[in-house]
């Protein structure tokens, strides 16, 4: 076992009998994790280049919750949140402890109305229309009782003119229509977002949880706030840094670099990337892993009215990202977010994926229970040279939901 995975195990045993049994059972490892199975309970991670790209089986798949329920419990719903203890939370808090000031970063997307989104039947759609009660407001509101989105899409609702209460409450509230959905823009995808056919996290079965209000099992009321430590990879600042200028373009919204869209990010990039950096820990067990690639430098915001504004249509029609192996060698590391600056974390290009749609999802949510982070905007803690931080994030607290908005922040001290 190399000594840095060695080393992220040993921070979760703090006694002495402990670390010395898991010496010894590092060693007696070896390569026994088959290439792309992941790790069980019982296994250590694998050799530094073990993991493969060689897509699932039916057979793999059947036993994907044995592992889970393994290592979690059966019944599980939380995945790799587990691994964010209590002692991983002070320990990312060190990460501020340099006597220097602490800058907090918002990591999301500035979300607006028709933000762009991946393109499914019925569409995504962000289509934020107020609701008023209190007042008589100016312009395009319909009285709330005979309101249809259907028929008013571009409408506010009035629920009433008149206030509540002789101290005259007044109060907004924010309605979506029928298409409105938390999987847009800045999201954390939940365990049961993804299955492979009816399997779902933890050998859970769609059709035993799926109802018409939401998921019964592996909804959003199981995450909880949670404060760990992110490692970011700024795979465009390799790419500049080594001259390798293929492997980017100039975003014709701003001029900034990009990723290529058909860039697949590797296992070499990533590490690559970490030492460029002088990140000298890998991601452990229940850290945030962040990629950037440049992609939020697509968005013309100006132009989002626009369904077929070019760049917008770009940002969505592909992406940049890891794959299988990638994939893999994360939930070898236990993260409990892999996340990235992209609507969907992974390379889509047919090439790499041999047709196959969101692989990595399932390989993340469904085998090893990783939560996925969409639309993460890195740019501030590049631009601060943050690469280490503490990552926080209080998810959408609702019973069934699939996702959430809720940006994540990171705590951080400038060295730039």
């Amino acid at each position: 076992m190399r000594p840095d995975i060695l080393r992220a195990h040993l921070d979760l045993h703090r006694d002495r009998r402990d670390v010395l049994g898991l010496t010894a059972k590092a060693v007696a490892v070896g390569a026994a994790v088959a290439a792309g199975l992941g790790t069980s309970a019982a296994s250590a991670a694998p050799p530094s280049d073990d993991f493969s790209d060689q897509m699932f089986t039916s057979e793999e798949v059947a036993g994907w919750a044995e592992q889970t329920t393994r290592r979690y419990g059966i019944g599980d719903q939380r995945g790799t949140w587990n691994e964010v203890t209590p002692r991983r939370t002070r320990e990312a808090l060190r990460l501020l402890d340099r006597g220097a000031p602490v800058k907090t970063y918002n990591l999301g997307e500035l979300v607006q109305d028709r933000f762009p989104a991946f393109e499914v039947t019925p569409p995504r759609v962000l289509h934020q229309r107020l609701l008023v009660h209190g007042y008589e407001p100016r312009g395009d509101f319909v009285p709330a009782a005979t309101y249809d989105p259907r028929t008013s899409p571009e409408s506010g609702i009035l629920a009433s003119p008149t206030p509540l209460g002789p101290n005259t409450l007044s109060f907004h509230e924010e309605r979506f229509p029928h298409s409105g959905t938390f999987q847009i823009a800045t999201q954390l995808d939940n365990l049961g977002h993804v299955g492979v056919g009816v399997t779902y996290y933890n050998g859970f079965r769609g059709p035993d949880i799926a109802t018409p209000r939401g998921l019964a099992k592996l909804g959003n009321e199981h995450m909880g706030p949670i404060v760990t430590r992110g490692v970011l990879y700024d795979i465009v600042g390799l790419k500049l840094a080594q001259g390798a200028r293929t492997d980017l373009f100039r975003s014709p919204v701003n001029g900034e670099w990009v990723l290529r869209d058909t860039y697949r990010i590797t296992l070499e990039d990533m590490r690559a990337a970490l030492r460029r950096q002088g990140v000298r820990r890998e991601p452990g067990p229940g850290d945030v892993a962040l990629l950037r690639t440049g992609w939020t430098h697509l968005l013309n915001r100006a132009g989002f009215d626009d369904p077929d504004e070019p760049n917008n249509r770009r940002y969505i029609v592909g992406e940049p990202g890891i794959y299988l192996r990638e994939a893999r060698y994360l939930a070898s590391r236990r993260v409990a977010v892999a996340a990235a600056d992209t609507w969907g974390l992974e390379v889509s290009d047919p090439a790499v994926t041999g047709g196959n749609f969101f692989p990595v999802h399932q390989v993340l949510l469904v085998q090893h229970g990783i939560r996925i982070g969409e639309g993460v905007r890195a740019e501030d803690l590049v631009n601060d040279g943050v690469f280490e931080f503490v990552y926080l994030v209080t998810p959408q607290f609702q019973v069934g939901a699939t996702a959430g908005n809720t940006p994540p922040a990171a705590l951080g001290v400038p060295s730039r």
